[in-house]
């Protein structure tokens, strides 16, 4: 006798893109810039502060990722490309125009509370502590005393001639990527009034992002590089991620880095083995992805020329999940199905459901009614739709 099982399906939320290929990642939601084009994000207390070029600062709540809504806007600065937020002060790196200060304790009227101007371009900042590290391209790391935001002032500064794009910073040390020399630099900043080369290493290509996580630094540089700087002296390559794109940006939590990978999108790294980097998930999106940040379980990524992608990556496979008031709607029935997964609908319309593996792989779509799934190896699958964030497990008998 063949037994078939009910899901009750109820969507709510819809997602204004198309599926793109992808492994253990999903779409959830998207914002549109309204002008600019995104270039950073950083997030904070369930908002993203999107670096969007002559677009400002664009603020943009999370509260319901399905559906990211701009709260409010700070564009009085001519080109925001950078971006970096603590307590309630957005640190903008503002091209030419040097570094924003803007108060965001209220998102809703984001208000200038400090600038500073810089002797060249300034790409990218960091935070840590009273103190902001600026990469000022072919001027050398800047570091400013922020204790006061009013009034921000420069307190010291390392200029080796190279040429300076991204910046993070671990304990009493500055990693540094170079572009035009395509060199990855570490610099001591105990005494941030007198930073100083600690060494450096070359790179592959054009050093772009980075992040700093333990004792490893990841940048992209074309590939993402893993490297050793727990000699400082001596950073040394020790692992290397073939991205299928010119990768932009990447930011390590964990054993996982995601890597915004330039035409290639989203791209989810293993790098708990940082000798054998392997990649576990993607999301490729038709833009060109250069920024990423981590709101909880989303992963937000900035898209030129859309805006903002937020996506949740499910780890090497999938997991039952109810984060959404929606799921609690969905009974899975009989644990076991044979032939035939039928789906019903709780008075409402079914959009987009699809029938996963146990890698996150879709590997057919899912209708009102009955579905064949005769021809499908047994095993454990997931009912889910990329506009609900309810997954439902099944078994697949024989």
């Amino acid at each position: 006798m063949r037994t078939t099982i009910l899901v009750g399906v109820c969507l709510l939320l819809a997602v204004s893109a198309v599926r793109a290929d992808s492994l253990n990642c999903r779409l959830v939601g998207t914002y549109g810039v309204p002008v600019g084009y995104p270039t950073d994000v950083a997030v904070a207390d369930s908002l993203a502060y999107v670096a969007a070029a002559h677009g400002g600062l664009r603020i943009v709540s999370l509260t319901e990722p399905q559906n990211p809504t701009e709260v409010g806007f700070f564009d009085a600065m001519a080109n925001a490309i950078g971006v970096a937020v603590r307590d309630s002060i957005a640190y903008v790196a503002g091209h030419a125009a040097g570094v924003f200060l803007v108060n965001v304790a209220d998102p809703r009227n984001p208000t200038l509370a400090g600038q500073r101007g810089t002797p060249a371009v300034a790409p990218r900042v960091a935070v840590k502590d009273t103190f902001l590290y600026v990469t000022n391209r072919d001027a050398g790391l800047r570091v400013l005393s922020v204790a006061n935001p009013v009034s921000p002032y420069e307190v010291g500064f390392c200029d080796t001639l190279a040429f300076y794009e991204d910046v993070a910073v671990k304990d009493t040390i500055a990693c540094v990527s170079g572009a035009l020399q395509s060199l990855f630099l570490t610099i001591n900043v105990a005494n941030p009034a007198s930073p100083t080369l600690a060494g450096y290493c070359a790179l592959p290509s054009s050093g772009q992002g980075l992040s700093v996580s333990g004792s490893y630094a990841y940048v992209t540089a074309g590939d993402m590089l893993i490297i050793d700087v727990i000699d400082p002296t001596d950073p040394q390559e020790v692992g290397r991620y073939a991205s299928p794109s010119y990768s932009a940006d990447v930011l390590v939590v964990g054993d996982f880095a995601y890597v915004a990978g330039g035409y290639a999108g989203l791209r989810v790294v293993d790098v708990s083995n940082p000798q054998q980097p392997q990649e576990v998930g993607y999301y490729d999106t038709p833009g060109y992805s250069n920024g990423v940040a981590l709101a909880g379980d989303y992963v937000c990524v900035t898209e030129d020329p859309v805006g903002l992608r937020v996506f949740q990556f499910y780890g090497a496979g999938v997991e039952e999940r109810r984060s959404t008031p929606d799921a609690s709607r969905i009974t899975p029935g009989a644990s076991i199905v044979r032939g035939v997964l039928r789906l019903a609908i709780d008075g409402c319309r079914m959009s987009n459901a699809e029938l996963l593996d146990i890698s996150g792989r879709s590997v057919m779509p899912l209708e009102s009614g009955a579905n064949d799934v005769s021809r499908l190896a047994p095993g454990v699958y997931f009912v889910h739709s990329p506009v609900s964030a309810a997954i439902r497990k099944i078994v697949v008998g024989d």
